[in-house]
């Protein structure tokens, strides 16, 4: 079961890549297509996390070649999970993309959307279950061109420029892990991870944190951690509402999970620690002063979704098994918080024609469910008690806290008043967006123009169903809170042992 089970994830949907290819022209049947493929996918991820959970890490040797020469798939406790919330996102949003007519309007052409985005779906899957290094870099790439046709969809000015410099410095990340990957298979003679854990502890400490520190570099432009985040507020907005969803749920939190499993699994021993906690306090600080400083929807969760990617950083810098499962507990609430929320904001638009906060207002009478689907999940980001968001900083701050040192403090401190500038943040937001009389919000004369235009298409049930749907799910993160994170700690007490990990891939070989 496992053998047939572990690749499905990556082998469906280039399957359903291929068939919603063929049927171009056939608009129901690639949606038929996509839809089941995903749903499949996320059955697939239920039935390996269920078994990982149980049995320990599920390996599939493709091919059945050697260790040090074959593909090698791994399925454990987090990249596990990490595919439930994956396909949970990718069928979601493509739910609320098909209720939209993204994949039917003259911006999104129906024979590019569909087969573009499982190829994603892929590439995302291939990236969490791969058991060595350049089957980890193929995962990336493959993100890389599928996502690049997604951000420039309809070939507008701005999503063409975001888009070129999305993948400028995607480029550049890959091939700063490309040179990485070179450099530790000519030290170690092996890309499996599995083996490199063992290998990289013997040699000189130098040549060691040389490869860590480059490797983070490369991770942390993908997960976008300050220094190299300048360049995901100016990429993301551009794109459709369903796109900018995934991308602002799903990839940065795949950079994040490289740099989750290397440190844990390949360096463990804290070389660089003090460096990611100064990374994680940055990251947290200037992103959140970034959002309050915005006017725009799109750019205010572009802004808080780098600074929340400094929470994930600060679990991974302190190196327990507290902070280890507090990080993988907030990457699996942030990813289905952020999406939501950036569905709602598409809904925004769709409904009011703009996203700019000083030209909205009265949503909350005009649209109460409108508004409740932005105030819950807002609340949820900002870590308001007892939601999910709370659950997830409070097992940071604890983690912190039981470190001792000076850098974890400050840590501390920072993830306090960054959870409070986003409270402040969305409350700004709602204020102006959601509370204060419409008469009183200006309105530019190609807002009214998008507005009437708006407002004379179909009514868009199937996508206030999506989004609400994912509200839905970041409230049950909450209530069934306990369990989930019962899950991360016995992910983060695998992560931080090695020892069924290696063993399950390496058998007899070690």
């Amino acid at each position: 079961m496992t053998r047939i089970l572990t690749p499905l994830p990556v082998l469906l949907p280039l399957l359903g890549a291929a068939l919603a290819l063929l049927f171009g022209r056939h608009p129901r049947t690639q949606r038929t297509v996509s839809l089941s493929v995903l749903a499949a996918v996320l059955v697939v991820s239920v039935l390996l996390l269920v078994q990982a959970d149980r049995n320990g890490p599920q390996v599939v040797h493709v091919g059945d070649w050697p260790v040090t020469l074959g593909i090698t798939l791994v399925v454990d406790r987090l990249s596990a999970l990490m595919l439930v919330v994956a396909s949970t996102v990718t069928l979601g949003v493509l739910v609320f993309a098909v209720g939209q007519g993204t994949a039917s309007d003259d911006e999104t052409p129906l024979s590019i959307f569909h087969p573009t985005y499982l190829v994603l779906s892929a590439g995302v899957s291939n990236a969490f279950i791969s058991g060595d290094l350049f089957n980890v870099y193929v995962g990336f790439e493959v993100l890389l061109v599928a996502s690049y046709v997604l951000l420039t969809l309809g070939g507008t000015g701005p999503r063409i420029s975001a888009g070129v410099t999305y993948v400028v410095v995607s480029l550049l990340s890959s091939l700063l892990f490309l040179a990485s990957i070179a450099l530790i298979y000519a030290a170690c003679g092996t890309l499996n991870m599995a083996q490199l854990s063992e290998r990289l502890a013997e040699l000189p400490e130098g040549t060691r944190t040389m490869l860590q520190v480059m490797l983070l570099l490369a991770f942390g432009i993908k997960a976008a951690v300050f220094p190299l985040s300048a360049w995901l507020p100016d990429s993301y907005p551009t794109a459709p509402a369903p796109v900018t969803a995934v991308f602002a749920g799903l990839l940065t939190k795949v950079g994040v999970y490289a740099i989750l499993r290397t440190q844990t699994l390949l360096f463990p021993g804290g070389h660089v620690d003090d460096l990611l906690m100064v990374a994680a306090a940055l990251t947290m600080i200037v992103g959140v002063l970034g959002a309050v400083a915005q006017r725009d929807i799109k750019r205010v969760l572009s802004f808080t979704l780098v600074s929340h990617i400094g929470y994930m950083v600060f679990g991974i810098a302190v190196a327990s098994e507290a902070g280890v499962a507090s990080a993988t507990f907030y990457v699996a609430h942030h990813i289905m918080v952020q999406t939501s929320l950036f569905l709602v904001i598409g809904l925004i638009e769709r409904q009011a024609g703009t996203t700019s906060v000083d030209r909205l207002g009265g949503l909350a009478a005009s649209s109460p469910l409108l508004a409740a689907l932005f105030f819950i999940p807002a609340l949820n980001l900002a870590g308001i008690p007892p939601l999910s968001g709370f659950l997830g900083k409070l097992g940071l701050l604890q983690a912190g806290v039981q470190d001792g040192s000076v850098l974890s403090w400050t840590l501390v401190g920072a993830g306090v008043v960054t959870s409070l500038l986003t409270l402040f943040a969305v409350v700004k937001v709602w204020n102006k967006a959601f509370w204060r009389p419409a008469d009183q919000a200006p309105r530019s004369p190609e807002a009214q123009v998008a507005e009437a235009a708006v407002h004379a298409g179909t009514a868009p049930g199937v996508m206030v169903t999506s989004a609400a749907a994912f509200v839905g799910v970041s409230l049950a993160l909450t209530v069934f809170g306990g369990p989930l994170y019962g899950l991360t700690d016995r992910a983060a007490a695998d992560l931080v042992d090695r020892g069924a990990y290696i063993t399950s891939v390496l058998g007899g070989t070690r």
